[in-house]
């Protein structure tokens, strides 16, 4: 398979990594605005002939469309914000591309909505996007497909639940992911969706709860946000309720409530003394890149579906989640444990549709697809996830998952 990478900050330095030495790549182009930064990433793989560095403006289709034809790649991962992903999403349609992405442009139920309109479009072409391929959405909605097809029979609840307990040294304030998706997923209304009412939004932060993490993370305050698990799960996956809760913690719901207060989410440019400059995009600039700071890094991150309903007749509960800790994660990839979690799944799809087993045309979520092949893949890249559940009538069952087989 021959890759055209759009985007070569942390997560799309760590897709490069994780994609490295894998059989199944023949050439990944590593593109990016920053010249610079895609040549830093080249130069630490060192192999200039898999991984060619291309400049790259994120806006233009028909650069896009000429850097593809010019490698004949099969497939245009998208890796920057999502604010790109209209001219990413045209320029692959264009060139015959298939298409993947980690995060949906839109608000609320209209997520993703330039791109599903599009969906015969594809079909009739032959081509095959698939939406929202990072870790949540992504990997958090192949274990809401799991779930629903092998652990329930009926099921009330898909609530993704994503926290994590990390630490960065030398800092008051600093994501570990791109603070532009962030702010945009908190300042939006959250949404919620409901067999019976369908998607419907409610106030931020107005529903605190507490959800307990495993593997020492713990108890954690989480909130509704506005994310795209709430637009795709219902499409595919039977259920009554469907919601995302991240878990913030009280400084960081502090922070992003006085950056709305402020005016400081918009995207919109404003004048400053005769410069026109978008308040988001200045609070990015005065914040640290995320991909810098896996060495101040530490603690781990966890993402993961808590899902309820019956089973056998039984009520059932379980969360099906993926911890990823930073000192492994700098150990064995050299790459902060948030941008690892999120790349690792994009390339286990890759993987997928290179050898064949995930396949199709159209505009689709990764919930569309077995997720039973996906799993099988994650402990060939040291990505190992576990089931958590109450009832030990199941405990062998959940004993036995990691030896899945596609």
């Amino acid at each position: 398979m021959k890759v055209l990478l759009i985007g070569v900050g942390g997560v799309g330095e760590a897709i490069a990594v994780v994609a490295h030495g894998r059989p199944w790549l023949e050439k990944m182009v590593l593109a990016d605005y920053n010249l610079g930064r895609a040549m830093a990433v080249q130069k630490r793989i060192g192999n200039t002939d898999k991984f060619p560095v291309e400049q790259m403006d994120a806006r233009d289709v028909s650069q896009i469309v000429q850097i593809a034809r010019k490698y004949g790649v099969d497939l245009i991962m998208n890796a920057v914000s999502n604010f790109y992903n209209d001219t990413i999403f045209e320029a692959a349609y264009e060139a015959g591309c298939n298409y993947l992405d980690m995060a949906m442009s839109d608000y609320g139920e209209n997520m993703g909505s330039h791109q599903w309109k599009q969906s015969a479009k594809w079909e009739d072409k032959g081509l095959l996007a698939i939406l929202g391929n990072g870790m949540d959405p992504g990997v958090s909605d192949i274990f809401a497909k799991y779930a629903s097809i092998e652990l329930f029979d009926e099921i009330d609840e898909i609530g993704i639940r994503d926290g994590a307990a990390l630490d960065v040294s030398g800092y008051e304030f600093a994501p570990a992911f791109s603070i532009l998706d962030t702010i945009e997923e908190c300042t939006d209304p959250p949404l919620v969706w409901e067999k019976e009412r369908g998607w419907f939004t409610i106030p931020p932060f107005e529903k605190i709860e507490v959800f307990d993490f495993p593997e020492g993370i713990g108890p954690l305050e989480v909130v509704d946000i506005e994310h795209e698990e709430v637009v795709l799960i219902p499409r595919h996956i039977p259920c009554r309720r469907v919601t995302f809760k991240y878990g913030l913690g009280e400084k960081f719901i502090d922070v992003i409530k006085v950056i709305k207060m402020l005016g400081l989410h918009q995207k919109e440019p404003v004048n400053v003394k005769g410069v026109k400059v978008s308040p988001i995009e200045v609070v990015a600039a005065c914040l640290p890149d995320p991909a810098s700071l896996g060495d101040k890094m530490s603690g781990k991150t966890c993402v993961g579906a808590w899902v309820t309903g019956m089973k056998d007749g039984k009520p059932r509960e379980v969360y099906i989640y993926q911890v990823t800790d930073n000192q492994e994660s700098m150990r064995n990839y050299g790459c902060q444990a948030v941008s690892l979690q999120t790349a690792t799944g994009p390339v286990i799809v890759m993987e997928l549709l290179a050898e064949g087993i995930w396949k199709g045309s159209g505009v689709l979520g990764p919930e569309a697809f077995d997720p039973r092949p996906f799993l099988a893949k994650m402990p060939q890249y040291n990505f190992p996830y576990k089931i958590r559940e109450e009832e030990s009538q199941y405990s062998k069952s959940i004993d036995q998952i990691n030896h899945i087989q596609p």
